[in-house]
């Protein structure tokens, strides 16, 4: 791991063993981008990467000089102004009405370790020899303003991240209406983009188009990173599968209005760029004032689509989730929503928590319902104290009938939000995020506390830290049911109400700072109507994360494969639910859903007290199971085996295994069972082909560690060969079987021998 510096002509070189990234300084004091990809040997000079030449239409920087345009040059971080025509990643009006930017080159330096960014989450190491750094200071003379380009490429992953910081020195104000984080020009554009795309209850399915001249992009305008698009996308080659060829991700370690952007110019060079959404968005920066953008993740990988998914889980899982939680394996929890939803009372919720400890469960979760006056989702939000009827010892007695039966207690709160019927609204209604004279559109019965405003921030601190400094909570679910509409504070002056969405969301993030230092063993998951800020930002506060509120086996099949393109299985919230599905009416195996909710953080949300003595027997069997294997899948690595949005995607499959490859989970999923079907094989991936392994087809509703029969194979053999699906039914065997072949799972069990 190394940063180069060569002189004349001054460039800069990021190295590790895998990757490296070579930028210059352009003639005009500019930067410019020279290469992203696999490793290269360090030379004194990559001038030839860079090209020049005369073309008719383009506008030139220099009198005289017909060869050197910025609408030619393949630019590091392009600002606005001056001979290139494409989208900029910075634009800054000043007073005088010019929006014209000249950024030179002025220092840098290079250093051991990462630095953190104030007031946002960041990727980090846990000791200076893990990473290196580069700033670059480029500063521009008129407007008396610095830009700080923040480079750090890691020892043992395959990223760099970056960020830029915007410096007022001058005597005036600047307004900001264009701040990305990170932008690259691509040597072409011969490359298709993968997004991941969606809106509730079916979350970041996976969409691939081939990028054409124009512009096309993601983002979101909702105040969060939403359900509809994710803050990553990624360039791949067109034929790069999930095991080969080239790639390139990014991903925002943010949780606020974003914009993916690739643009295609007219000499087919592809600016890929993100950061935060520039739509209804100004940042008024006074003489003396910085401005810090989020912080991107850039990954690329020669390994196809699975090798830049396997850098983003390794780095978020070691350097991006943070605290006790980040190493410990997580608990089986069980959550009484689907269970009760706000109908419940004391003796309800123990028996629940009771009869969850004799099947094996860790932790029990009081959802929504527990506080205010709370028999609907019209009332109470804001009023963050217990509800006397449903408990008349409170949330501390509840607490402590729950672990004397055994289990750690856990607790949900949506500290943003605020009901009209609320004593916090009637006390303050310009908390509320509102227009003046407009009308409050609402969601789901609920508005959005203004979080730019530090003392709405401080009320809602010293509610929940009086919640749980008194009760023995160790898990806290931290939801957020609402978008963002009629954005207006009631605190912010007129020329600044465009930052509130980033204020707002940088008050969220110093609320889970102040609490995650006030109570470090509390685990918190992040929640938002299920999926809609799944998210870099959340994980470094949240180390796990619920993935969507759609708890069907089927569905959840496709949210967790896209979920896993960036995320890896320790911070997929996954559940086994009841029957039928309360977001799709289908009816699903507890098998099947028990076997797609293992790829997970694992856990259930229904009723056990309804269940039956053979349904508790393999709930059981379940929780044994995933117990003794927890540590493979939290902290395995992740393989695709079988795409959902491919072909009839009428199967799916994955599989986990260990570091060291002496042990592997493969799961295989079929949604419709086919009529007279062929034979098929499934090809694992990861281990190692020259050891011997035992392969164990779990048995369905029985003991899974009942019988060792099996059959012993090397690695080579069952990734080169496959394993065998089975001939599965046919329609002519005798005898009637019951169970549907429908939303079938198989699960395989590989150990080395």
């Amino acid at each position: 791991m190394m940063i180069f510096e060569n002189e004349s002509p001054r460039q800069f070189h990021l190295q590790n063993d895998e990757i490296s990234y070579v930028l210059h300084v352009l003639k005009n004091g500019h930067l410019g981008h020279l290469y992203f990809g696999k490793r290269l040997n360090h030379r004194e000079d990559f001038s030839h990467f860079q090209q020049e030449a005369e073309r008719a239409g383009t506008s030139y920087v220099y009198e005289g000089d017909m060869n050197f345009s910025l609408d030619l040059a393949r630019l590091e971080y392009p600002v606005y102004g001056s001979t290139d025509y494409r989208e900029p990643a910075l634009q800054i009006e000043q007073t005088n009405g010019s929006r014209i930017s000249d950024f030179k080159y002025a220092s840098h330096r290079i250093y051991a370790g990462k630095p953190e960014l104030e007031g946002l989450p960041a990727t980090y190491v846990d000791a200076e020899e893990e990473a290196r750094t580069l700033e670059i200071t480029l500063h521009d003379r008129v407007m008396e303003a610095d830009l700080m380009l923040t480079y750090t490429i890691f020892k043992n992953h395959n990223a760099i991240t970056r960020s830029s910081k915007v410096v007022n020195h001058g005597r005036e104000d600047l307004n900001l209406s264009r701040v990305l984080s990170a932008s690259i020009d691509m040597p072409d554009s011969n490359y298709e983009m993968v997004q991941l795309s969606g809106s509730w209850s079916r979350e970041r399915h996976v969409k691939s188009r081939r990028i054409e001249s124009g512009v096309q992009s993601i983002g979101s305008t909702r105040g969060t990173s939403s359900s509809q698009q994710n803050p990553f996308y990624a360039l791949k080659r067109p034929n790069t599968t999930e095991d080969v060829g080239d790639v390139i991700g990014m991903s925002l370690v943010y949780s606020g209005n974003f914009l993916g952007q690739v643009e295609v110019d007219h000499y087919d060079v592809a600016r890929a760029s993100i950061g935060l959404q520039p739509f209804d968005f100004n940042w008024k920066l006074e003489p003396g004032e910085a401005f810090q953008s989020p912080e991107a993740v850039i990954v690329f990988s020669n390994q196809g689509m699975n090798g830049m998914s396997q850098t983003y889980h390794n780095l978020y899982h070691q350097r991006l989730v943070r605290g006790k939680w980040r190493d410990r394996e997580r608990p089986i929890l069980i959550n009484n929503w689907e269970a009760t939803y706000f109908d419940f009372y004391e003796d309800k919720i123990v028996s629940i928590a009771s009869q969850a400890k004799e099947l094996g469960v860790e932790l029990f979760v009081l959802d929504d319902g527990w506080f205010g006056k709370r028999d609907d989702d019209t009332t109470s939000l804001g009023d963050w104290f217990y509800d006397e009827r449903k408990l008349p010892g409170g949330i501390s007695r509840l607490a402590e009938k729950v672990t004397e039966a055994g289990l750690d207690f856990g607790l949900w709160f949506e500290p943003e939000m605020v009901s009209k019927q609320s004593e916090l609204f009637e006390k303050h209604p310009d908390w509320a995020i509102q227009v003046e004279g407009r009308p409050m559109s609402h969601g789901r019965n609920q508005y959005i506390l203004d979080f730019s405003r530090k003392e709405v921030v401080d009320y809602i601190y010293e509610l929940m830290h009086e919640v749980l400094s008194n009760a023995p909570v160790t898990y806290v679910k931290w939801d957020m049911n609402r978008y963002m509409t009629e954005i207006s504070s009631a605190a912010l002056p007129s020329d600044r109400q465009k930052e509130l969405p980033h204020r707002y969301i940088l008050g969220v993030y110093d609320l889970y700072e102040r609490l995650i230092r006030d109570f470090p063993e509390i685990l918190f998951e992040s929640c938002a109507s299920g999926g809609a800020r799944f998210d870099p930002g959340m994980l470094y506060y949240a180390p796990q994360t619920w993935t969507s509120d759609d708890t069907d086996a089927v569905e959840r099949l496709k949210i967790q494969y896209g979920t896993s393109m960036v995320y890896p299985l320790s911070t997929i919230g996954a559940h086994v639910s009841e029957v039928p599905n309360h977001q799709v009416k289908r009816i699903t195996s507890l098998k099947t859903r028990g076997e797609v909710a293992f790829f997970g953080t694992f856990g259930y949300e229904l009723d056990v007290t309804n269940m039956s003595e053979a349904e508790k027997e393999e709930t059981r069997n379940q929780i044994d199971f995933y117990k003794q294997h927890r540590e493979l899948i939290q902290k395995g690595d992740f393989y695709r085996l079988v795409n959902p949005f491919e072909g009839s995607g009428n199967d799916t499959a994955w599989m986990v295994v260990s570091d060291n490859r002496d042990k592997a989970l493969v799961g295989h999923y079929r949604v419709l069972a086919r009529p007279n079907d062929g034979f098929h094989r499934l090809y694992v991936k990861g281990l190692d082909p020259d050891k011997k392994y035992h392969v164990r087809q779990l048995a369905s509703h029985e003991d899974y560690n009942e019988s060792r029969s099996g059959s012993t194979h090397f690695g080579d053999e069952l990734m080169f060969a496959g394993l065998n699906l089975g001939a599965g039914y046919s329609g002519t065997q005798a005898g009637g079987i019951k169970e549907s072949g429908d939303f079938s799972s198989t699960l395989w069990l590989i150990e080395e021998a």
